[in-house]
C-alpha cells in the first residue's frame, strides 16, 4: 500500500450515486449535500478517499457536491502504480482528454459545463463552484464559458503537459471568460506548491497575463506539504498533501476556497 495516504477502501456510502447522461456519455456522479452546487473535479487516478474528504469539507459547509467519476475506480487508495495505470488510459485510450493541447481544452470539459447547468437548476442560488486537480484543475476556468459557473477554482493545473506556459483553453475560451470576469466583477482562484514540477510559476504567468488582477494565484512552500507521501515532490493541494489539521497552511486554503464559494454562491 502506498506509503502517507488513506489505505483503506472509501465506500462513499454517504453519497448518492447517479447516472448523468450528456451527449450520450453516461457518466456515475456521486452527489451529497443541501445548498448551492460545487462541481468537485478529481485528479489523477479517481476519487480517491482524500478527494473524497476534501468533498465532505465542502459539503459541510453547506453545499451540494457533484463528484462525477472520470477515471479509476470510485473510492480505492492512491498509489503510484494506480497512478500510472490511470496515466497509460489518459494518455493511450481516453479520447475525452487531450494532455498536449495548449490551445483548446479536452472535450470532457463540454460535458462538465452541462453538469454545472444541471447542478444549478437543480440546487438553484447564484450559480455554482467549480475545482479542479492536476488534469483537471485547468477545466475549471474553461467551464466558465457556462453562464451558471461563478467561482473557479484551479488547484495545480496541470495541463498541456509538455509546455509548462500553457494554458489549456482556445483563444475564443478565454475571450469570453475574461469579458465575464470584468462584467460580472469575478474572479479565479489557484493554488499550487513552488516545487512541483507539474504546475510551474510559467502556468500562473500565463493566467495572470490573461486576465490580469482577476486571477488570483497563491504559490505555497514546499514546507507547507504533508510529509511522508509516496509522491516525490509536493503537487496535490487539497488531497495527498493536505496537512488535515487546524492551523495547518494547506487547510487553512481549504478554508479559504470554501469561504470563497461561500462569498460567490
Amino acid at each position: 500500500m502506498a506509503k502517507g495516504v488513506i489505505e483503506t477502501w472509501d465506500k462513499l456510502e454517504d453519497f448518492t450515486r447517479r447516472s448523468v447522461k450528456f451527449d450520450g456519455v453516461k457518466r456515475d456522479v456521486y452527489v451529497a449535500g443541501q445548498g448551492p452546487g460545487v462541481i468537485i473535479i478529481h485528479e489523477v487516478p479517481g476519487i480517491t478517499p482524500e478527494v473524497a474528504r476534501f468533498a465532505r469539507m465542502v459539503r459541510e459547509a453547506g453545499f451540494t457536491v457533484y463528484m462525477p467519476s472520470l477515471l479509476g475506480k470510485p473510492g480505492k487508495p492512491n498509489s503510484q502504480g494506480y497512478i500510472d495505470s490511470q496515466l497509460f488510459r489518459v494518455l493511450c485510450i481516453a479520447r475525452e482528454f487531450n494532455v498536449w493541447a495548449a490551445d483548446d481544452h479536452s472535450p470532457i470539459v463540454d460535458w462538465l459545463k452541462q453538469l454545472a447547468a444541471l447542478a444549478h437548476k437543480e440546487c438553484g442560488g447564484k450559480g455554482v463552484g467549480a475545482l479542479g486537480m492536476c488534469l483537471t484543475g485547468n477545466f475549471a476556468m474553461s467551464m466558465m464559458v457556462e453562464p451558471a459557473v461563478l467561482a473557479p477554482v484551479l488547484c495545480q493545473p496541470s495541463l498541456p503537459a509538455r509546455k509548462p506556459g500553457g494554458m489549456h483553453a482556445s483563444p475564443e475560451d478565454v475571450a469570453v471568460v475574461r469579458a465575464r470576469l470584468e462584467a460580472e466583477n469575478l474572479t479565479i482562484r489557484a493554488y499550487r506548491f513552488e516545487g512541483d514540477p507539474h504546475c510551474r510559476a510559467a502556468r500562473f504567468a500565463a493566467f495572470k497575463d490573461a486576465f490580469g488582477d482577476r486571477f488570483e494565484g497563491e504559490v505555497l512552500p514546499d514546507s507547507a506539504a504533508k510529509q511522508g507521501t509516496f509522491r516525490k515532490d509536493p503537487h496535490s493541494v487539497v488531497t495527498s498533501h493536505l496537512v488535515d489539521e487546524a492551523g495547518s497552511l494547506t487547510r487553512q486554503k481549504v478554508d479559504e476556497i470554501i469561504a470563497f464559494f461561500k462569498v460567490r454562491l
